[in-house]
């Protein structure tokens, strides 16, 4: 059975395995994310450990971005306006081909969770659906047509501007650099943390008024993918989204904030099918990663054998 390598890069940490599928998944090893250089010196050691323990065919580096992914520029695989600091133009690919001869599959850690969910978890057998990632971050990857939609660029689902409730939410400023209102800046990890003052937003209880204005939010969001992209299914994964009590309030919000438009029942009547938590739990990412390196694997084989 052919071996990979799979790196989940966040803002806070690298996870890496080697394996062929979610369950094979070898050594895992997580680094914290520091500057660039450190960081990927380590990620290196762990690929050159891997080695010596398996035939590694390939890597997959599924990371925060965002990325330039367009294969035809000069910048390929360098990260671009990263909110982490040191991390503006890395060179992600650069540095790894640098110390491998191997295919590298690379994209954004929401399409890495995306295609992991597409290949082993609740994405398989449908040819369009949206992940979703509520965290640190907010991101949001799309299989359309059986395939991870890129275009111009990668999807920042995170950043589609939202107007804030200002009944519920009247003097909130968001958390996010580059916009005020956009999801991400008001419904992500660390503005719920900014806005309530707390540690972290699972130190919330499920009766705190928190979880209502956050459900409001995405629901917000998921409304506008939804009449935007009209996916099969939306897959929610993220620190955030690991509240039993919230998606229940989110599909109450949809409903309402919808107001009877959309008439498919096989929506609208199973919310709780059509929206729901990831199939491979928090190994999403990590299994993306996998099927990344599998992918470029085969496409290196493919021009072999030509």
């Amino acid at each position: 059975m052919n071996q990979f390598v799979g790196i989940e890069g966040g803002g806070t940490k690298f996870v890496c395995v080697y394996g062929s599928s979610p369950t094979d998944l070898q050594d895992r090893t997580v680094i914290k994310t520091q500057k660039p250089d450190v960081t990927m010196k380590e990620v290196i050691e762990y690929i050159r450990f891997a080695q010596k323990k398996a035939d590694i065919k390939a890597i997959g580096l599924a990371i925060f971005g965002p990325l330039d992914l367009d294969l035809t520029s000069s910048t390929y695989g360098c990260i671009t306006t990263a909110a982490k600091p040191g991390w503006e133009h890395y060179d992600v690919i650069g540095t790894l081909k640098d110390s491998f001869n191997l295919p590298i599959g690379l994209d954004t850690d929401v399409n890495g969770s995306a295609i992991g969910e597409h290949r082993w978890g609740a994405g398989q057998g449908l040819s369009d659906f949206l992940y979703l990632t509520i965290g640190t971050g907010i991101g949001g990857g799309a299989v359309v047509g059986g395939e991870l939609l890129h275009g111009a660029s990668h999807p920042e689902m995170g950043h589609m501007l939202v107007q804030q409730n200002r009944a519920l939410d009247p003097d909130f400023e968001g958390v996010c650099l580059y916009h005020k209102n956009c999801l991400e800046s008001l419904a992500s990890g660390p503005s719920m943390k900014t806005r309530w003052k707390v540690d972290s937003a699972l130190d919330l209880p499920p009766d705190h008024k928190a979880w209502d204005l956050e459900a409001h939010y995405l629901a917000v969001g998921l409304i506008n993918y939804m009449l935007t992209l009209a996916p099969k299914r939306i897959i929610m994964g993220g620190g955030v989204m690991r509240q039993a009590h919230l998606l229940p309030k989110i599909y109450q919000e949809i409903v309402t904030h919808l107001n009877g438009y959309l008439k498919d029942d096989k929506i609208i009547q199973h919310l709780d099918t059509y929206i729901v938590p990831p199939g491979l739990g928090e190994d999403s990412g990590i299994c993306g990663a996998i099927a990344l390196a599998e992918k470029s694997f085969m496409l290196a084989e493919k021009k072999c054998n030509r």
